[in-house]
């Protein structure tokens, strides 16, 4: 099968996403559609982490979290964080030397969560793994298609367990607070009232993406089973306190931890990180 993914699209050369009274914007370097591809971010035009310099929380009380798109609905091509890479931009997933594909398309706009991190030091007693060393991912379930490189404010609404390759591999599911049936969807029974079938349309694409290629099922913890917004806010929690001991140097790790707002030992410049990726 022959893969298809339209970059022009979904990748603007820049692109205004708004977080409060804050304004990111995205550059591009590289051709789309190549290995040398990069999506950097900025904010007011500084170089800016997408792990690290982009808030987690925008209102914990009411479960809402920023949300990077790296994956749009409708799309297959392997998009990611850069975890290693200066300042952390989106680049294209390659294996064997060739950019990566998956055989189906998300049905879902899938991305990461800032400021959190799965620690292949730890081993978390519900699934007996250890982390997958990379921000906690997420599935947004709205009837939007996000844009990569897009932070979306979503709502919390459960996690899956999902064991990958023998590390932990949580998956938030949640929805963008501006999808228009936002407000009527707060734990899984509204779910299954206004989307019936969209949690275990969820579940069976995570657990079988991996099958056209060659490779078994993915395993869950909980019987693959959505855990509830509590227990998922919890897993947020966690990740973020792992984030915070990466950032603090209290794990090593091979991660680029460099940032331009943290003000802690890894912190550079705007000016030394624009200089650094020639902006």
């Amino acid at each position: 099968m022959k893969n298809f993914f339209s970059f022009s699209k979904l990748t603007p050369h820049l692109k205004n996403i708004y977080h409060r009274n804050m304004t990111y914007t995205t550059k591009q370097v590289g051709e789309t559609g190549s290995l040398e591809y990069r999506l950097f971010f900025l904010k007011d035009n500084k170089p800016v982490s997408s792990f690290h310099d982009v808030p987690l929380w925008v209102n914990k009380e009411k479960q809402i979290v920023n949300m990077l798109v790296e994956i749009p609905r409708g799309t297959n091509a392997k998009l990611e964080i850069a975890t290693k890479e200066y300042m952390n931009p989106i680049k294209q997933d390659v294996k064997d030397g060739k950019l990566r594909f998956v055989h189906d398309k998300y049905p879902f706009n899938y991305g990461a969560l800032p400021q959190t991190w799965e620690s292949p030091e730890h081993t978390h007693p519900s699934t007996g793994a250890k982390g997958d060393n990379d921000p906690l991912d997420a599935c947004e379930i709205g009837s939007g298609q996000g844009v990569t490189g897009e932070f979306k404010q979503v709502k919390v609404l459960g996690v899956f367990a999902m064991i990958d390759a023998g590390e932990t591999d949580w998956k938030i599911l949640c929805i963008d607070v501006n999808d228009p049936i936002a407000s009527q969807i707060n734990s899984q029974e509204d779910i299954e009232k206004h989307l019936p079938g969209k949690i275990n349309e969820v579940y069976t694409f995570l657990r079988d993406y991996k099958i056209p290629d060659g490779k078994g099922p993915n395993q869950f913890a909980f019987d693959g089973k959505l855990q509830s917004i509590d227990f998922s806010m919890k897993i947020i929690e966690e990740t973020e306190a792992e984030w915070k001991d990466l950032v603090g140097g209290k794990t090593k790790s091979s991660l680029s931890v460099v940032n331009t707002t943290l003000n802690d030992s890894n912190t550079v410049t705007a000016d030394v990180a624009a200089q650094k990726l020639n902006f």
